[in-house]
Order: structure tokens, then sequence, then C-alpha cells
């Protein structure tokens, strides 16, 4: 039987200086602690940090998207030196693994990226995933690496999807770490600090908001720190850190590539004969659309939201948002396909 995946994410404010360098005895520790795991799970390392570790090189670097890019291209080669050489140590390669949206949104290069990282697997070397910041056609302050982390641990099915924090966990309004959190309400978004690492893309908010579509898929989310001794096993076995209890699922691998890795791009709210008709495994029709929300192409992943604003499935659409608008009233003009999709 195979081993089980596990998807390690390390955000910049964790693995670098203030100053946006690598920290050397953080990563070494890392690397010993991931090393401890490595016998017993398919690992993916998901590392931010690339554009803090490169922005000394860039001359008058103020921050803007060019500078971002290039400060990327220095940076991840810096880091990736760094982690070559702290987990040769114990024997383990490690290979560079620069994705974009396109891999997960297209089924067939998805699936030749899992074919990629299962060879790496056979061969006991572990994958450093980062986004391809250089050619990245989306800013970076738009997307950051949690997501990047859910939707290799959805896709590729993983047990465990692991978020290393500067603060070690969800702190509710005392600043105590909550231990586990079984569903997702107003009380858990409520304690979350919107304030963030002045290096890092990602906050408290985006990693609730990518653990709460792990957990819908069927996978355990940790939320956790280093700053305690072998942090990272501890956290594994529940033991620090806030962990998000999974729900029950047997969806398909294609359901659950369809509810997370095509990245859903906007929302469809709908009536309640057409919540019922989703439920019996029936294709949503025009007719039964109340309200959109963004735009959308034909082939594209939109959320489906009931009318108490709950949501309900996400579908790859038939047709435009544009063309939904003018056939709304219109018999039997399908939006979705009950092939394409996923109940939540």
């Amino acid at each position: 039987m195979a081993k089980p995946v596990l998807v390690l994410k390390f955000g910049t404010a964790s693995i670098t200086k203030p100053t946006g360098e690598p920290n050397e005895p953080v990563m070494v520790d890392i690397a010993r602690q991931v090393a401890a795991l490595h016998a017993r799970y398919r690992i993916v390392l998901v590392s931010s940090g690339a554009v803090g570790a490169g922005k000394s090189l860039i001359r008058d670097y103020r921050g803007d998207i060019t500078q971002r890019k290039a400060a990327a291209a220095v940076g991840n080669l810096m880091l990736l030196n760094q982690y070559s050489r702290f987990f040769s140590i114990y024997g383990i390669a490690i290979a560079q693994s620069l994705c974009e949206r396109h891999h997960f949104a297209n089924r067939d290069q998805f699936l030749q990226l899992k074919q990629t990282y299962e060879e790496l697997w056979a061969n006991n070397i572990i994958p450093i995933a980062n986004e391809n910041d250089v050619v990245s056609n989306r800013e970076l302050k738009f997307s950051d690496n949690d997501e990047l982390a859910t939707l290799i641990a959805v896709g590729f099915g993983a047990e465990a999807l692991m978020l290393c924090t500067s603060v070690g966990g969800l702190l509710d309004t005392n600043g105590q770490t909550i231990r586990q959190v079984t569903a997702f309400d107003e009380r858990v978004f409520g304690v979350v600090r919107t304030d963030k690492s002045s290096l890092g893309l990602g906050g408290m908010a985006s990693k609730l908001t990518f653990a709460k579509l792990a957990t819908r898929m069927g996978i355990r989310v940790v939320i956790f720190g280093l700053n305690e001794h072998d942090n990272l096993g501890r956290a594994l076995r529940g033991e620090t850190g806030t962990e998000f209890v999974p729900a029950d699922t047997s969806l398909s691998a294609r359901n659950r590539w369809l509810a997370s890795g095509s990245l859903v791009v906007g929302r469809v709210r709908v009536d309640a004969g057409a919540v019922r008709a989703l439920g019996q495994r029936r294709s949503l029709l025009a007719v039964g659309v109340t309200e959109l929300l963004g735009d959308f192409a034909a082939g594209e992943m939109v959320e489906i939201w009931d009318e108490a604003n709950s949501p309900v499935a996400v579908a790859r659409t038939r047709i435009s948002s544009e063309t939904l608008l003018q056939q709304l009233t219109q018999q039997n003009v399908e939006v979705a396909n009950a092939n394409d999709i996923v109940l939540l």
C-alpha cells in the first residue's frame, strides 16, 4: 500500500528573518523534522520566502510587481540551495516544482504534475513547490501559498495538510490557542486578526479559508508553529497547534479535482427547487438561477449557493455568465451538467 501524502507549508515569516533573509537555524530544524517523517509519508513541501530572500539583490527595491518577480527568481534559487544543503545531511534529495494556476485548472496538466510527483516519491525525492512567480500573469498579492498547498493536498488526496505560522495556531480573543475546530462558523472567523507579516502575503483568514475547503474534501488540517522543540511531529500527532477535523467524504479523485483544483471564478445563487434537483444528481438549469456574482466563461468553475447564503456545490459551467443572463427565463438551458457538479 502506498504511503499517505503529507503536504507541509512553511510561510515567509516562519523561515525568514525580519529582513527577509533565510533563517538558517529554522531551515536546518525543518529539514531534521521532515526527514524524521520521510519514511512514513510521501511529502510535498510548499515553501514561501522567495521574494523576501531575493529582494536585497534588487537595486532600489520598491516592491512593485516586476521587482517582486525578479526577487522571486533570485530568492527561489537561494532557498532551494539552502534546503538542498540541509536535507543532504539526511541523505534526502529535493526537487523544485514551480506551479502555475493552469496546472490545476487543466485536468491533463494536473495528471502530468501528479505523475511527476509520483516518480519523485518513488525515488525518495521530496518536491518543494512554489508558485512560478516569474511568469505568473496574476499579481502576487492576489495569491498565496496557502492556496497552492491546499490545491496540492486536495488534488493528491493528502492525509493531512499542515500550515506553519509564526503565531502557532488559531488564537481566541484571549490569545490562547484553539486546539480543535469541528465546524466553520462566524465564531471561528470572528477571532481572526486582520494584520499579517510585513513579508508574507497570506494571513490567518487565508489559512482558514483554505482549511475549510480542505476539510470539506476529507483532509485533516493543522495550523502550527515552530516555536517549540519538535513542533512538527507534535502537531501531526495533535499535541499542539490547531486541528481542523475533516468531513466524511467519498468523492472520486476527479471530483476532488473539480471541487478544488479548477479554481472557482464566480458564484451562482439558486432557488430551493434547483437545490433539490442537485441533491437528486440532476443538472443545473438556468430557470433555477436567481443571482450571478462574478463573470465566468464556459468551462470555468463556479460555486453554487442556496438562498440561505450557504454553498451547496461547485460546478464546471456549460455556458458563460453573459449567455446565462440572456437566457435566465428560458426552459431547458443547461448551466452545468450533473457530471460536472460536485455537492459539498
